[in-house]
């Protein structure tokens, strides 16, 4: 895929979120053809080449209603996800939590995936781009946590599974982005341009994964160490976090 976009059609999913905007905006500013804006609750854009779609992650049949939709699509990016504040514990989690979570933030990008790979494979083979967080791979108790390592794995299982239809898989880690789902806590946060810029880069040179902000650079570069030595350094990260 170039760096250009152009002739492209890409599929944003979470597009009325702040991180969600940001891709719908820098794929028309590559030249994308078109831009499926996916969301429960799609709203209008004011610009032809932005196509509101209906698209609820936590549904197969949504999901599959989509992907017939949008036969045109040969970027799909796995944006959408929760992180409720309530969510404070990984050993005692409620059952709504965990089932509302994994089905977001984990089940849904393999779902997502999985329907449009047909889709991309007809156009060509195409890419996923899967939002992943730093999350993943630091000791936070938390159900989200949880899911983005679970995510992360599913990213790296996927890019093997599609490579052979010519589709790539990429993956962005990233720690706290200013959005509106960051919002509550008080730590420095990434600007969504900047992330959103570094991940359709990593798309077009077809990079396995794009770490996005200081942090997740620092933390993959911890991964080979102990794990009680990982703990200890991000130890400060996951007391702000887990307030």
């Amino acid at each position: 895929m170039t760096n250009t976009f152009e002739h492209h059609t890409v599929l944003v999913t979470g597009a009325n979120g702040g991180l969600g905007t940001e891709f719908v905006r820098q794929a028309l500013e590559r030249g994308a053809t078109r831009v499926y804006a996916a969301a429960r609750s799609p709203r209008e854009w004011g610009d032809d080449r932005i196509v509101p779609l209906r698209l609820d992650v936590t549904d197969p049949e949504s999901i599959a209603a989509a992907a017939a939709a949008a036969p045109d699509v040969d970027l799909v990016v796995n944006n959408a996800g929760i992180a409720p504040a309530s969510d404070a514990s990984i050993a005692a989690p409620s059952e709504r939590s965990l089932e509302d979570v994994f089905a977001t933030n984990t089940l849904g990008p393999i779902r997502v995936a999985g329907a449009f790979a047909p889709v991309l494979a007809s156009n060509g083979g195409g890419a996923v781009l899967n939002v992943l967080s730093l999350a993943a791979w630091i000791p936070l108790p938390t159900v989200y946590a949880a899911s983005k390592a679970a995510a992360w794995s599913a990213t790296n299982g996927l890019r093997v599974e599609l490579a052979g239809q010519g589709t790539t898989v990429t993956g962005v880690i990233v720690g706290m982005v200013d959005t509106a789902m960051g919002a509550r806590f008080d730590v420095p946060k990434s600007d969504p341009a900047d992330v959103v810029a570094q991940a359709y880069d990593g798309v077009a040179a077809g990079a396995f994964e794009v770490l996005a902000d200081e942090d997740s650079r620092m933390v993959k570069s911890l991964l080979s160490r102990p794990a009680e030595e990982l703990a200890s350094v991000t130890e400060a990260a996951a007391r702000v976090v887990s307030g």
